[in-house]
């Protein structure tokens, strides 16, 4: 039975180095001054690479690390509801 789980092990350890790979890029851009916080492409990068990282869990559970990504996923749609909101014209 694990020998038929082990394709699926590995398709979400690729899922889940994608994800971070975009949480964490998304992170080092912020600090070498390549995004802003606010942005669409940060917290779009942000909410992509959490999700993934959310569905690779499904696979490899860890609670710790499930819990911390849903407070991730939490945090860049305020951030991308922020962005909506400033990116809409000011009625005088």
């Amino acid at each position: 039975m694990q020998d038929m789980l082990a394709p699926l092990a590995s398709f979400a350890d690729v899922i889940g180095m994608l994800g971070t790979t975009l949480v964490v890029g998304a992170f080092f851009m912020l600090q070498i001054g390549k995004l802003d916080s606010r942005s669409l492409t940060y917290n779009l990068m942000n909410l992509s690479g959490a999700v993934l990282l959310l569905l690779s869990l499904c696979i490899n559970f860890n609670l710790a690390s499930f819990v911390i990504e849903i407070f991730w996923i939490v945090a860049s749609i305020v951030g991308l509801v922020r962005w909506r909101l400033s990116a809409r014209p000011q009625i005088a």
